[in-house]
């Protein structure tokens, strides 16, 4: 027997202390909605809807590692982790010009943009948190 098929990638989750600073970063600077907020515990955003809803869920270590109360409505298991971590956004190849001139614009430093041995293009930066974001040609896994 072999594992069903899957759609994709349906939610990605980064972890941060100061969720104000991520929700100014990912919203004002990145261009994604908001759309849930829970103060001090979680903010989601809207990464697209094709070709299904992708989100960019950014949670609190601190406030997402309990387990749930025996009588939540979502119990959802614990959760959490410390320290950057990753998160890529595919971008057509011929838009990572427009990103790189966008984002220092916006004053974000580019800590690295190169091309892969397969010709493939990735721009890395970090979010307030620390965590490493990449913006890459879809191609890189091709």
């Amino acid at each position: 027997m072999s594992a069903p098929p899957v759609l994709g990638t349906l939610e990605s989750a980064l972890y941060a202390e100061d969720l104000d600073s991520m929700t100014s970063f990912w919203a004002d600077v990145m261009g994604f909605e908001q759309i849930a907020a829970v103060p001090g515990r979680h903010v989601f955003f809207r990464i697209t809807d094709a070709p299904h809803p992708q989100v960019l869920l950014i949670f609190r270590a601190e406030a997402t590692e309990k387990p749930p109360a025996p009588d939540a409505k979502l119990p959802v298991p614990p959760h959490g982790a410390h320290g950057p971590g990753h998160f890529c956004l595919a971008v057509a190849q011929d838009r990572l010009d427009d990103w790189r001139n966008y984002l220092i614009s916006q004053d974000v430093e580019i800590e690295a943009d190169f091309h892969w041995p397969s010709g493939a293009r990735s721009i890395y930066f970090r979010d307030p948190a620390g965590n490493s974001i990449e913006l890459a040609d879809p191609a890189l896994w091709r």
